[in-house]
């Protein structure tokens, strides 16, 4: 183990040994390595396969542009894919796994595609799948679907857990290399609250394989700490920025190490908001492109200088150096710190210039020819300015190629927020490289992931798509995990040499958002499960849950559905029992997600007016009145009742389901359509618990609980009416004489905190709690609509309420309710229907078709229930003609179940239809 690791350097503490494994077998590192390095110290070359070809491949950089070394971490519920080793902070217990194989990395089934290379070249999913056009679903679809994709998501419930949080600051640092750690000790004696981000897992950049630099760099780091214990700086490792927003927004996530004192958070998704930003990216050292440039052993020359002066491991014994750059010295040196003997240097510049080398080794100049090996280098084929070539045994190739700025999050412009390039990021984007730009080799690596090489980027150019934006989609030029960190800069080179173009006319694509891969998990953070979205609990859920009721999700309200006693067999049971407890005596049930809106103001009225479709202005103080609206294009939006209060005081009531939707209606109305209205909206749905007092003893019930029980008499608060009260000893209240039971019935409103009160008092005195089913079943008996059947299609001619539009006034939808299409008898109308065996239910939603003619539906049904009231399964819906056909046989006909039922069209009111009890 640790064959090639160095005697001593690094900075790795060896003190504290790792283990981990890969691909099932076990290995050993240090705390400080990250995967690539252990790996590389335990002697492995071999990391993946290419995704295209398949062809093997090892390290080629240190860091987060790795476009080769990816590995899924973890196993089960855990498993993560596409995880680029070289900034994968080794742990112990790491499990890790290579990816994009058929078998074994050695022994890939797929390896074969690499034959296959000529047909496979750029735009080869236009060229080859063509004809025959049939193949393209029975064949080729499936085995391109098969073979896309690069590792595999886990496939069970994710089991860790994110975060999210918002953080704000005067200056966000990008980057905590020395230029990032100066910039922000700066603005911290410039008086700024700082916030500095750093991907890795160490402060320090390229200064940490910097042996020169160490004595800085601990400086820097010393003072920054200091900083930081001051609480005036803020520093964030294992920190990736992914995106640069508008209004200085910044998003960035947060690996989360546990301290193993509790349940930690895997990873915590950042929104940083800042005065201004430093951008401290560095550089990135970007490859050579020449035949075979590909294989495991062929690193750049950062790569190599960090595995051996940050990670004390040799990358290999025996190395070339392949370089377009005037300046290796730290290169070569690095090689003797790691004992690597140095065979040769191919200096691919202009014989003019000024020749590179080191003492004792042949400097060659020319050119990189070809490579050799399998699972690992094994040799270089060196070409000389003269044409002569030779063959040189190594293990290692070196590329010193020209470093670009990382400028991938750079943001200017009115959308964003200040930013400045500080340290490599600001340097220039250098000559253009001087290796042999006219290769054309199919073997010439551009694009290492995606398989991208000098004759596609050729192909492409020769076949018009020329625009870099073309050339990305074409040729798939960039798309890998990096982003093209390796591989845009070089195929631009090579588009502008084969367009005739001077370097720097073409510009690289703009990178998207994020600049690094996100757990999905990450972006959700905490809203999940439970947690998905908030839960809003009615007034009465704590005497719901304890009373043992059964909840179901209504929108975002948990509701009791019914409250079951311990002989019933199911929901229906339970449900029938309420239902007829309210028939027969009373009932009560929580009404409190209706939503709710106070109106003030001498323009109160006129607002409703304008909003209803029916007259509120004339109501009196005292009473309710159950309205109707339409939308602009004269649909049924909503419905509800509301009540006056006082002169100036209206309360508004609407429906569950869009209670959002009409207060920002509402508001609407007041500040766009009609500002001149002296009208103030409060909305109060969640300040007030509101339950329904329904059946022929409600009065007696409420007169129990009301201070004054006088208030409450038949003749002096019949039906319609509303009043302000106290309940239960001097708790304010209000109260409201409606009915959506058919039974007499009121609905009683106390502050929210008191609604457990009410709801136990209320049972305690012989009401019986009833829930969402025995509602439903109460109001289908009535006929009453709600929004099942107020779904946005129709209008209220269709739903039996046309009388309700005013012809005194003006409002929304008037116009377009008038339309003569809108108020033909042949539109699909309400009608009750029921079925014609009791022990058949209708389903909801099933089409009314006459006998078997399921090709001509004439209508459907929108709600059912058994009625207790009706002994028999009832609904109501929508058909043509629909009072037209009353004692007419239909068939409710379900096609996804396959289900037919017969039934009959009747009136939609099964159950006192003069509405006597309501107002009894």
């Amino acid at each position: 183990m640790n064959a090639f690791r160095l005697p001593n350097g690094g900075r790795i503490d060896r003190t504290v040994p790792l283990r981990f494994r890969f691909d099932g077998r076990h290995y050993q590192g240090f705390q400080g390595d990250t995967l690539a390095s252990a790996l590389l110290a335990n002697g492995v070359r071999l990391v993946g396969r290419s995704f295209k070809y398949h062809r093997p491949r090892g390290f080629l950089t240190a860091d987060d542009s790795e476009p080769n070394g990816l590995a899924e971490i973890g196993i089960g519920a855990r498993r993560e894919p596409n995880i680029k080793m070289p900034e994968c902070e080794l742990a112990d217990g790491l499990i890790a796994s290579s990816q994009n194989r058929l078998g074994s990395l050695r022994h890939d089934l797929l390896a074969f595609n690499g034959l296959a290379a000529p047909i496979l070249g750029a735009g080869f999913y236009y060229k080859t799948f063509m004809w025959p056009s049939s193949f393209w679903e029975r064949l080729y679809e499936p085995v391109i679907r098969r073979a896309a994709g690069l590792g595999r998501a886990a496939t069970a419930p994710d089991p860790d857990v994110y975060e999210k949080a918002t953080l704000h600051c005067d200056a966000l640092i990008i980057g905590c290399g020395p230029a990032g750690l100066a910039a922000a000790i700066d603005a911290v004696a410039a008086g700024a609250r700082v916030l500095a981000c750093e991907r890795d897992f160490e402060t320090g950049g390229s200064w940490l394989s910097h042996p020169d630099r160490a004595a800085e760099l601990a400086d820097l780091q010393h003072r920054a700490v200091a900083l930081v214990d001051a609480g005036s700086l803020t520093i964030l490792t294992r920190t990736h920025v992914l995106g640069a927003h508008d209004g200085g927004i910044y998003s960035a996530v947060e690996k989360i190490v546990s301290d193993g004192q509790g349940p930690s958070p895997r990873q915590r998704l950042l929104r940083i908001v800042a005065g201004r930003a430093i951008l401290a990216t560095g550089a990135r050292e970007q490859p050579l492109v020449f035949r075979n440039n590909d294989r495991p052993g062929i690193m750049l020359a950062g790569a190599v200088r960090t595995y051996i002066d940050r990670f004390a491991v040799r990358p290999g014994t025996r190395a070339a150096i392949y370089t377009d750059q005037p300046d290796i010295a730290l290169t070569v040196e690095a090689l003797k710190r790691g004992g690597i003997d140095l065979a040769c240097i191919v200096d691919a510049r202009d014989a003019a210039d000024p020749p590179v080398g080191a003492d004792g080794v042949m400097v060659v100049r020319g050119c990189i020819a070809d490579t050799r090996g399998g699972e690992q280098l094994k040799s270089v084929t060196v070409r000389g300015a003269d044409g002569t070539s030779r063959r040189l045994d190594c293990d290692l190739l070196i590329m010193a190629g020209r470093s670009l700025p990382e400028r991938s999050l750079y943001r200017a412009g009115p959308g964003g927020t200040a930013m400045v390039a500080v340290g490599g990021a600001a340097q220039s984007d250098g000559a253009a490289p001087d290796w042999p730009i006219d290769t054309i080799d199919a073997k010439a690596f551009v694009d290492f992931q995606n398989d991208v090489t000098a004759a596609d980027i050729r192909a492409a150019a020769n076949e018009g798509f020329s625009h870099p934006e073309h050339l990305k989609r074409y040729t798939t030029l960039g798309m890998a995990t990096d982003q093209g960190r390796t591989s845009s800069a070089n195929g631009l080179a090579l588009l502008s040499k084969r367009a005739g173009r001077s370097q720097g006319t073409l510009q690289p694509t703009q990178a998207r958002w994020p600049a690094v891969p996100v757990a999905i998990g990450a972006l959700a953070g905490h809203h999940r499960e439970a947690a998905f979205r908030p839960l809003r609990r009615t007034p009465t859920d704590q005497w719901a849950e304890q009373r043992g009721a059964a909840f179901t999700n209504t929108g975002l309200w948990r509701r009791a559905s019914y409250f079951p006693r311990g002989s019933e067999t199911g929901w229906l049971e339970s449900a029938v029992r309420e239902a007829r407890a309210v028939r027969e005596g009373v009932g009560f049930c929580d009404v409190s997600t209706l939503g709710k809106y106070e109106l003030f103001g001498p323009d109160a009225g006129t607002l409703l007016d304008r909003v209803y479709a029916n007259m509120f202005s004339s109501l009196a103080v005292g009473k309710a009145r159950y309205g109707i609206m339409l939308r602009e294009d004269g649909i049924a939006y909503d419905d509800g009742t509301t009540a006056r209060l006082a002169e100036h005081h209206y309360v508004m009531t609407t429906s569950s389901a869009m209670a959002e939707s009409v207060g920002r209606n509402l508001e609407y109305c007041r500040q766009i359509l009609w500002p001149e209205l002296d009208v103030v909206i409060v909305p109060v749905t969640e300040q007030w618990a509101q339950v329904a007092i329904a059946g022929p003893q409600s009065r007696a019930l409420l007169q129990q609980i009301v201070d004054d029980p006088s208030s409450t008499a038949g003749d002096v608060f019949p039906h319609m009416s509303a009043r302000n009260l106290t309940v239960l000893g001097g708790t304010e209240a209000r109260l409201f004489r409606l009915s959506f039971s058919g039974e007499m019935a009121f609905e009683l409103a106390v502050p929210g905190q008191q609604g457990n009160r009410l709801a136990a008092e209320l049972e305690a005195l012989g009401g019986t709690p009833y829930g969402l089913e025995a509602l439903n079943i109460l109001r289908l008996e009535k006929g009453h609509v709600t929004g099942a059947e107020i779904d946005g299609r129709n209008t209220a001619f269709d739903l039996g309420l046309g009388k309700m539009l005013s012809k005194k006034k003006d409002f929304i939808g008037r116009r377009m309710a008038e339309r003569p299409a809108l108020n033909e008898s042949a539109r699909p109308r309400l009608v009750g229907l029921r079925s014609l065996r009791p022990d058949v239910p209708m389903t909801a939603g099933a089409q009314l078709v006459v006998a078997d003619d399921v090709g001509r539906p004439q209508g459907w049904v929108s709600s059912i229930a058994y009625s207790p009231a009706v002994a028999d399964w009832i609904g109501i819906g929508l058909l043509e003609h629909g009072p037209e056909r009353h004692g007419e046989e239909l068939v409710a006909w379900n096609g996804l179940q396959g289900e037919k039922v017969a039934v009959v069209v009747v009136d939609p009111i099964f159950y006192d239809p003069a509405g006597e009890r309501a107002r009894g």
